[in-house]
């Protein structure tokens, strides 16, 4: 049957109904998935096609899956990322929503001084088990959409809920539709997506859901989790793990308008804004990270790499203010004390600063030549250069007219041929002949440019 697709504007095959598969044992994917290895990667060469949804976006999720593998956040240290957020994402709402729990008088208070802000962006959702009772928190709370946990492997439906496919198919659906008489957007969250049977149970599913939604004239979203981080974008790879199939599978087997889905990436094994990237790319308009990445065992997709791809995807920053990341980076460091990896990109203290003499050269006579893009600007972060015995004259020049308040912001520059940095340099050289490994600190750099260069002038 020839079927015309209003999004790609062409007739199309419509050549299988997909129903749910219901099996009477668990299908675990072994060839896949033998948890004695490293979990493998198929590939059938099938290849679908780019799809990337008119407008694509952020969500976020610090404070319900970031705070599952982080110290517990104040009130006020809530409101304070959420405001953050608000900054970040913009006037337009890159940063579209925000969920949070509800179960502790605690979280209710967050929402509740959250609310009481009017802002427009982030919305705030929540989250909520697939049980009836957690609506009425939903519902006390002024909230009008909720992500439901509505886990679709089999190793979660056999092994963890006891189930059959059947048995889960039909409680989700039952609390998905007191959702939609509660006049609360349903948000499934698909878990474990990516070793699921996706034909034989993720498509299934997801058609009900859709003639859910247009009986109920509601939205009814899905989150694809990539709960262990298991999703490749690799084309041809097979799925369940091809984030690409995922998408296209959804949005053209299942009929979910990409408005409607969202992409939740773990990054398990380096992939979270890699998959992140793909699912915009194939369908998908949501895209749900966290600040800094934090979140269960390895993190979520980064927040401010969703930002900065953003960006490199679409050639504007839509309203966002990237300055922000800089002072979400600093909370998490002084307020939060949580110890940033010094090589994290954008927000890592060393993200942008060499200790190699050679880039420190390079920097000198032009920063463009060893630095991504102009930190300094987009983020409020010149480059550096960290100073130990492999900095060279040349690192020790740059630190100087970048750090000293005589250089700093003057036209005052070191060449790296001042006789005053052959002294630095063999002053520094001496102190890694012993013992030190550590660079050299910001008052020490001071004290030494004082002794051997200033004071000598005078």
């Amino acid at each position: 049957m020839l079927v015309f697709n209003k999004t790609k504007r062409t007739l199309e095959s419509e050549e299988y109904n997909y129903e749910l598969q219901d099996v009477e044992e668990p299908n675990l994917l072994r060839e896949t998935f033998s948890y004695k290895d490293v979990p493998k990667i198929g590939f059938n060469n099938t290849v679908v096609p780019m799809n990337p949804p008119k407008n694509i976006w952020m969500t976020d999720t610090t404070f319900r899956d970031g705070q599952q593998a982080f110290p517990p956040f104040t009130v006020e240290q809530i409101v304070h990322l959420f405001e953050l957020m608000h900054k970040l994402g913009g006037p337009k709402g890159m940063i579209r929503q925000t969920e949070f729990f509800l179960y502790s008088e605690k979280d209710r208070k967050a929402v509740r001084k959250c609310q009481e802000k009017g802002y427009k962006f982030p919305i705030i959702t929540s989250w909520i088990r697939a049980t009836k009772n957690d609506f009425k928190l939903v519902k006390e709370m002024g909230i009008k959409e909720t992500g439901i946990l509505t886990s679709c492997s089999d190793y979660h439906i056999f092994l963890k809920l006891k189930k059959t496919r059947r048995q889960a198919l039909d409680m989700y659906l039952d609390i998905v539709k007191a959702s939609l008489d509660e006049g609360i957007i349903p948000r499934c969250h698909f878990e474990d997506i990516t070793r699921a049977d996706f034909y034989g149970f993720v498509v299934p599913f997801a058609r009900e859901l859709m003639k859910l939604s247009k009986k109920a004239k509601m939205p009814v979203k899905i989150r694809a989790c990539d709960t262990l981080g298991f999703g490749v974008a690799y084309p041809g790879a097979a799925l369940p793990r091809n984030v690409n199939g995922i998408m296209y599978g959804l949005t053209h087997h299942a009929g979910v308008p990409s408005e409607w889905l969202e992409w939740h990436g773990h990054n398990d094994f380096y992939r979270a804004l890699t998959n992140s990237t793909f699912a915009w790319l194939y369908g998908c308009s949501g895209i749900n990270g966290t600040l800094l990445g934090i979140g269960e065992r390895t993190g979520n997709t980064p927040l401010e790499a969703l930002a900065i791809e953003y960006i490199a995807l679409r050639g504007s920053h839509n309203g966002m203010k990237l300055p922000v990341i800089t002072e979400i980076a600093k909370y998490f460091k002084y307020e939060l004390k949580y110890d940033i990896p010094n090589m994290q990109p954008f927000v890592g203290p060393h993200f942008n600063s060499t200790r190699a003499g050679i880039h420190a050269d390079g920097l000198l006579k032009e920063q463009e030549i060893y630095n991504v893009f102009d930190t300094n600007a987009l983020l409020n972060r010149p480059p550096e250069v960290a100073i130990t015995d492999r900095a060279g004259l040349a690192g020790i020049a740059y630190w100087i007219n970048t750090q000293h308040p005589e250089f700093k912001d003057k036209k005052r520059k070191l060449e790296k041929t001042h006789p005053g940095l052959l002294e630095i340099q063999a002053a520094i050289d001496k102190q890694f002949q012993g013992d030190r490994v550590n660079p050299l600190t910001h008052k020490e750099l001071l004290e030494l440019t004082n002794k051997h260069i200033l004071n000598k002038c005078k």
